[in-house]
């Protein structure tokens, strides 16, 4: 549905996206996750078409995005990271106004605003401003807006950044819905935990491509193996085995601990090291690997270079 072929985004001299190819088969939840001005929302904007490539080609649907820009935005719902509706319209008169701005037929309208309204929970707000509700309402409008024209596939920039808990797991079963429907979704998030329910992810760092595979099976290539940890001494703990071989990264909160080793052999080690310092750790045990484990340590690997 989506192929990106070498593709190549420059701003004067700086370099948002550099070579980054990738396909995105249809009825895919593809995620794009990295840090701040790693290149996620550039990388949405070029294959929207809000912006071309400085070189490389990016197809969609089987078109061209240079050559025939506007046949590829019927196929593309397209969602910003910020809250791009109009405040001072309602609910409704936002969804009427994309209905017009997408040519959606009049004779249709009526029963297709209603169908958005009912999907996005907001059939009882449609008279409210849209400047006038939640955070997560306004995601939920733009998600409705971006979906009037039937799109095939849907963009969508960290659309649950700012949002509470409730409202992005209600955002999510909205999503849920969407993919059901076999629209392909592309969204870029900041949050491993919706990366995990993608299909497929894409990790990005200073505009290239790192790592791009199932997450089940970027954890199962991670490589290191996973300790998880107690004590009340955590800070000191970590101190202790930071630069010890074999130790690859490690994390404290509070009382936990989390340390990622080369090999299952080096649990004994970190441990004899702790009670040399008369260090106590308790409940010390190896756990599954999470995404998170893996982004770690793939943009350490990319620092390094």
């Amino acid at each position: 549905m989506i192929s990106l072929s070498s593709v190549t985004k420059k701003f004067d001299t700086i370099t948002a996206i550099k070579d980054l190819s990738f396909d995105v088969n249809a009825g895919e939840i593809f995620g794009l996750i990295g840090p701040d001005g790693a290149g996620k929302t550039t990388t949405l904007r070029v294959i929207a078409t809000a912006l071309n490539p400085t070189a490389g080609n990016v197809i969609v649907a089987g078109v061209d995005t240079v050559r025939d820009p506007e046949a590829v935005k019927q196929h593309i719902g397209y969602m910003p990271q910020r809250f791009a509706l109009y405040p001072d319209l309602t609910v409704l008169e936002n969804l009427n106004f994309f209905a017009d701005l997408f040519g959606a037929p009049r004779r249709e309208r009526a029963a297709l605003i209603e169908r958005l309204l009912g999907f996005a929970r907001l059939t009882e707000f449609q008279t409210r401003l849209a400047r006038n509700l939640s955070g997560g309402m306004q995601k939920k409008l733009a998600l409705a807006a971006s979906l009037m024209h039937r799109p095939r596939v849907l963009l969508l920039d960290e659309p649950t950044t700012g949002v509470d808990p409730i409202s992005r797991r209600e955002f999510w079963d909205l999503l849920t819905e969407v993919h059901l429907q076999g629209v392909t979704i592309v969204i870029a998030t900041p949050y491993l935990d919706e990366a995990e329910r993608c299909t497929r992810v894409g990790l990005m760092f200073r505009g290239e491509l790192i790592a791009c595979d199932t997450p089940n099976a970027i954890r199962a290539n991670l490589g290191a193996v996973a300790l998880e940890a107690q004590s009340a001494q955590a800070k000191l703990a970590r101190q202790v085995i930071e630069a010890r071989a074999g130790v690859l990264s490690v994390s404290a909160h509070g009382n936990s601990l989390r340390v990622l080793v080369d090999r299952a052999e080096r649990q004994a080690e970190i441990e004899s090291a702790w009670r040399a310092r008369e260090i106590s750790v308790r409940d010390v045990r190896v756990v599954k690997p999470r995404l998170e484990d893996a982004f770690v340590l793939m943009i350490g690997k990319s620092n390094e270079r």
